[in-house]
């Protein structure tokens, strides 16, 4: 098994994570809800025109803000690194080192016009989950940062296969396949999958 993907691509989480839930909810429908509505005020604000034209998504404190805002209002450790080892991910004390280290790889790469533009985006979206520098949602975070890079560059947002990537599927497995594949360095999978 790849670092990139559990069995079923999710996090799992520690108890002392699952203890930092701040809304009290009962089911894992009732989280799901929550947090879709959370991510939906987070995507608003990154979506401002004033704030993608203003904020650098390449900063790590961009990339701290926006899981941040993601998940404010879900769990307390929104927008910290983790300080745990998960089933998918870097050893945790390596996250800050090789985040800083993907961040600068995304600026060479947009410099030097190393690969195209939807490229980049993707690459930065695959070496984000692979890190996996928070304790969840790095995945639809991941995703984010991709479309926000996108449109910094000119470019649309990505459909990630329409919706549906929070539910087993065919879909999500489609999108864990093509995460695999990049982890095997074939990043076409990942790219057709974000632009269909």
């Amino acid at each position: 098994m790849t670092p990139c993907a559990s069995e079923e691509g999710n996090t799992l989480l520690s108890p002392d994570e699952q203890a930092d839930l701040i809304p009290n909810l009962g089911t894992k429908d009732e989280l799901n809800e929550w947090e879709r509505q959370n991510i939906l005020e987070a995507y608003a604000w990154a979506f401002e025109t004033r704030n993608v034209k203003r904020n650098d998504p390449l900063a790590e404190s961009y990339v701290q803000e926006l899981h941040r805002r993601m998940f404010d209002q879900t769990w307390k450790w929104a927008g910290r690194y983790r300080t745990s080892e998960k089933n998918i991910g870097i050893p945790f004390y390596q996250v800050q080192e090789s985040l800083a280290g993907l961040l600068g790889n995304v600026r060479y790469w947009l410099d030097n016009r190393t690969f195209g533009p939807d490229e980049i985006a993707i690459r930065l979206h695959h070496r984000l989950t692979f890190i996996h520098p928070f304790a969840n949602g790095n995945g639809r975070h991941a995703r984010l940062m991709a479309d926000l890079l996108s449109l910094r560059q000119g470019g649309s947002v990505f459909s990630w296969g329409g919706s549906g990537l929070m539910k087993t599927s065919d879909l999500r497995k489609c999108y864990i396949e093509a995460q695999r594949a990049a982890d095997e360095n074939d990043i076409g999978p990942l790219l057709e999958f974000a632009r269909s």
